[in-house]
């Protein structure tokens, strides 16, 4: 007889148990699911009652003969995937194959992955969640049935290859629907009328500014240039008082501990993660990490959770923590519990280290540079979340001047309390959450920034400065990949667990493309929306999205039957479907109008989709064969893009121009088809590389990505994704330099080798929208 076996999903995780056990079990990896419904049919069988037809994955094989061959030599088996609905649903179908061999089958819940945590857990084996493992089931055969049933319709009506998914298509829309508020929207005028006031000897040098706030005690609103003009005018005679000050402590609580949405979040806004990263590097920092002399071990808590739930032991830890390092004043009586979202599944704990213990100053040097950076926000915001609130002694001054009323506020930080967590073991590249930005002012209390500290209420004041400034309403930013996953989050759509999946999903799909950090759709996006929201709504609906997650929780809770929501679905889902074949529009045989005429032959031209994505082609085809690229305005409109000459074909002499192609920009005839001449397209810009004379070429790579390459490969294999310049580095003098591009700001920096030259810079409008 051999020892008791452990399944766990990964081998990293695997190996820092089995360093835990010393020797006690063998601990061995499933790498994930071991059975899915086949790829090549629907695999589930709707006349009998949805009976799935699971298969052993392609390369699982192996591994399944090799659990069972382990498991029939162990006395007991614990099957240990990850804490939740598809860690449940892989341990049941591995404990339906080592079943065979071994009757000793149970399981084991890690959350997170500790010596203490790890034998605690296997002295409270249980058996496999049912309804569990039912909430699973049905969460993927009713993903199977939309994908499935809709993707072929998309392929014959739109184009193929194309795929639906019952979130994915949700999330999509969401994309689709605010670009199109934004490009509906009317920017509406309004001015913002700013006062700088000086006080009366022998205080004159102590003056502050104050921003108009109310007229004959209503709410300011001044349209446009003339009125702002004619209310400056009587103001400027006005006599200026100081009407009513108000001074007060102003409370920050601290922020409650991380779960998955909000850990997204931050990673995006402070590291510039993406969700999909941010996840991968949580996964690596549960699993365990070699710590040296201390060996393996888990440094986080399992990163799939919706709750904000602290352990008893967790909240021990951290309040003794304080004590020692901060001082009782920055400790509270009792601990800070915060209350989660209604929707949650309070499975597990928040996201927080297994130790608060481990400083991040301490575990940074066995870490890369991403996992560190990751660490140290967890760890600081597990430890801010049990502190006590920071202090601001905040001023309001209210100002009169005739029948008018500014105001200036004044906030200064008098007590840190939890921000003090942020600046304590900071990592110097991390920006601080919560202390880069002051105290916030209430709405329409003025900019904030410092006062006199002994004004007085009826105090003359004299008018230094009266100026009015133009603004326009803005329409609502595009969704960021944090955004999106904020606004899944709050309309209850997805889960901790899909939360990256989808936001990576619809823009591998192609509906979906990040400019400058922002979500756009794509034509293909808009299209495969309208025709959802016409002929399936209830898929793309966000309400109904949203029950069908609280039906699949109440499965999970043995409030409702799996196969009573899949029989409700699927009654309609079926008519619709059948309806779809028959009525939905060819977008591939009729194309889309586009609005514009063609420049050849002054026929309407049509949108249509090809394998390289979408065109502008002309409606009198064959006749008239001209094709052209397109953009969108602001207000959605479609606008020709110019087309760009190189010259003339040495073939035939007619027009050459600029086209894009699956593998990125080409030189093409217009004289096509009867003229096939065609080459690569090359930049003016020089390739960087010293002593290299080529130019810089645009490729595409077969996933779709943009890329620039020298023209001499594979003489110079110079390659990058960042795009050139027609600017030279004032550092070393290489011809061309390039743009870095992210949220909120770009980098122009210098490729050569040994140089290191760059410019930071402020993108246009990026301020004002991070702001919003």
């Amino acid at each position: 007889m051999g020892k008791p076996l452990i399944v766990v999903e990964s081998p990293a995780k695997a190996a820092t148990i089995k360093k835990y056990l010393q020797g006690e079990y063998d601990v061995e990896a499933s790498a994930g699911h071991v059975k899915d419904l086949p790829e090549g049919s629907l695999g589930v069988d709707v006349q009998k009652d949805f009976e799935p037809q699971f298969v052993v994955m392609k390369g699982k094989k192996r591994i399944l003969d090799h659990l069972r061959k382990m498991a029939s030599q162990a006395p007991a088996v614990y099957l240990a995937p990850d804490p939740d609905r598809e860690g449940e649903a892989i341990a049941a179908h591995i404990a339906e194959e080592v079943r065979k061999v071994s009757p000793q089958v149970q399981r084991v819940l890690f959350h997170e992955i500790t010596r203490e945590a790890v034998r605690k857990a296997l002295e409270s084996p249980r058996e496999v969640d049912e309804r569990m493992v039912h909430s699973q089931l049905a969460r993927r055969i009713l993903d199977r049935l939309v994908g499935y049933q809709i993707s072929p319709i998309l392929w014959k009506k739109v184009q193929g290859g194309l795929s639906a998914g019952r979130v994915q298509s949700v999330a999509v829309r969401l994309v689709v629907d605010r670009e199109r508020e934004i490009e509906a929207f009317v920017p509406r005028e309004y001015w913002v009328l700013t006062a700088d006031l000086g006080r009366l000897p022998p205080r004159e040098a102590q003056g502050f500014s104050a921003v108009l706030r109310r007229i004959g005690g209503k709410k300011a609103e001044v349209a446009d240039q003339g009125a702002a003009e004619d209310l400056m005018g009587r103001l400027r005679q006005a006599r200026w008082v100081i009407s009513h000050i108000e001074r007060k402590d102003r409370k920050r609580a601290a922020p409650p501990p991380y779960i998955t949405s909000t850990l997204q979040q931050d990673a995006s806004r402070l590291l510039r993660f993406s969700p999909a990263h941010t996840m991968a590097v949580a996964q690596r920092l549960y699993e365990g990490v070699d710590l040296g002399d201390e060996g393996r071990v888990g440094l986080i808590t399992y990163m799939r959770t919706d709750s904000v739930r602290l352990s008893q032991e967790a909240l021990r830890e951290t309040r003794d923590f304080l004590r020692e390092t901060f001082g009782d004043a920055f400790v509270p009586a009792r601990a800070n519990l915060f209350r989660n979202r209604r929707s949650a599944q309070d499975a597990h704990e928040a996201i927080r280290p297994t130790s608060v213990l481990r400083r991040p100053s301490e575990v940074r040097r066995f870490l890369d540079r991403d996992e560190a950076r990751l660490y140290g926000l967890i760890w600081a915001r597990a430890v801010a979340c049990q502190m006590t609130p920071a202090i601001y002694d905040q001023t309001v001054v209210d100002v009169e001047a005739g029948p008018a009323e500014f105001r200036a506020t004044g906030s200064v930080l008098r007590f840190e309390g939890y921000l003090a967590a942020w600046r304590f073991e900071k990592e110097p590249d991390r920006p601080e959450e919560g202390a880069e930005e002051p105290e916030p002012a209430e709405e329409d209390e003025g900019p904030v920034g410092a006062l006199p500290a002994d004004l007085q209420e009826g105090e003359d004041l004299r008018l230094v400065d009266l100026r009015g400034e133009q603004r326009f309403t803005e329409p609502p930013p595009r969704f960021s990949e944090a955004a999106l996953v904020r606004e899944l989050e709050e309309r209850g759509i997805g889960r901790p667990s899909t939360y990256a999946a989808i936001v990576s999903t619809i823009q591998t799909k192609e509906y979906v493309v990040k400019h400058e950090g922002r979500l756009r759709p794509t034509e293909l996006g808009r299209v495969v929306t309208d025709l959802l929201v016409q002929h399936f709504p209830g898929i793309v609906d966000y309400q109904f999205t949203a029950r069908m997650e609280e039906s699949l929780d109440r499965i999970e809770e043995g409030d409702l039957d799996h196969l009573v929501l899949l029989r409700e679905f699927w009654s309609d889902f079926e008519s619709l479907l059948k309806r779809a074949v028959r009525e939905m529009r060819s977008v591939k045989a009729d194309a889309i109008p586009a609005g514009v005429d063609c420049d050849r032959c002054g026929k309407p031209m049509l949108i249509r989709f090809g394998k390289n994505g979408t065109f502008l082609g002309c409606s009198g085809y064959p006749a008239c064969r001209n094709t052209r690229e397109f953009i969108r305005d602001g207000n959605g409109k479609v606008a020709p893009k110019e087309v760009e000459s190189p010259g003339q074909c040495p073939k035939c002499g007619r027009d050459l121009q600029v086209r894009s192609g699956r593998f990125g920009r080409f030189v093409a005839c217009t004289g096509y088809p009867e003229c096939d001449y065609k080459r690569a397209y090359t930049m003016v810009e020089q390739c960087p590389v010293a002593g290299c004379s080529g130019h810089l070429v645009e490729k595409r790579s077969r996933k779709g990505k943009v890329f620039f390459g020298c023209d001499r490969y594979p003489e110079c294999r110079f390659v990058t994704s960042y795009r050139p310049l027609g600017e030279a580095c004032p550092q070393c003098g290489a011809p061309t330099l390039f743009l870095r591009s992210f949220r909120g700001g770009r980098t122009v920096l210098c490729l050569r080798e040994n140089c290191g030259w760059s410019r930071r810079e402020r993108a246009q409008g990026a301020a004002a929208e991070e702001a919003r």
